[in-house]
């Protein structure tokens, strides 16, 4: 008993603080067509830093780098992390892949479908992936009943720095199978109703 009353108590330090950066947050400029419906409000961001994950597989006839998925820590502006952000199987999709966000303090998750996509250049870096908007698509509260992500409406991924694919190293049949852990940065936003 004692011990489950300590974990308890530091959980809940540990996660107050994100509660209390989440409640100042300004959705940045985007372009047209990622910005959320109305009656959305921006209520966490955080900086992620990660990798954008492929592997080389035949493609039409040749060979191509196919993505796998992200794997990136989302920390807030004061470098503490806030989400883990990975390609994850959405329980109410049936276990369909999905991109997922995982909260670090709570563990409670959203799992979410990109719906728009932009590279316009007076908004995303050269040779950056593209910004997204992202529709939620399932979520969960973490065991405890945290809820920190659980009323996720829309995800919106900016300010991209690399992740794109390699332009090499997926030409022949020896390659096929290869990975490549390409390093990016974003910022991700998070919307509620």
């Amino acid at each position: 008993m004692k011990t489950a009353i300590t974990a308890l108590i530091i959980a809940f330090t540990v996660w107050m603080p994100w509660t209390a950066v989440a409640q100042n947050v300004t959705p940045p400029a985007v372009p047209g067509n990622l910005e959320v419906p109305d009656g959305s409000t921006a209520y966490l961001i955080g900086r992620a830093y990660g990798t954008q994950n492929y592997i080389c597989l035949l493609a039409g006839g040749g060979f191509a780098w196919t993505f796998l998925g992200p794997q990136a820590t989302v920390f807030d502006d004061t470098m503490q992390q806030i989400t883990t952000h990975y390609l994850g199987a959405n329980p109410s999709e049936g276990g369909t892949l999905r991109a997922t966000w995982q909260h670090s303090a709570d563990t409670s998750a959203v799992w979410a479908v990109a719906i728009g996509s932009s590279l316009d250049p007076g908004f995303v870096a050269p040779d950056s992936i593209p910004w997204l908007l992202l529709r939620s698509v399932g979520a969960k509260a973490g065991p405890l009943a945290g809820d920190a992500l659980a009323a996720t409406t829309f995800i919106q991924r900016v300010n991209t720095s690399g992740g794109l694919a390699p332009a090499a190293g997926c030409k022949r049949a020896g390659d096929i199978g290869k990975k490549a852990f390409v390093p990016y940065t974003a910022d991700y936003v998070f919307y509620r109703q």
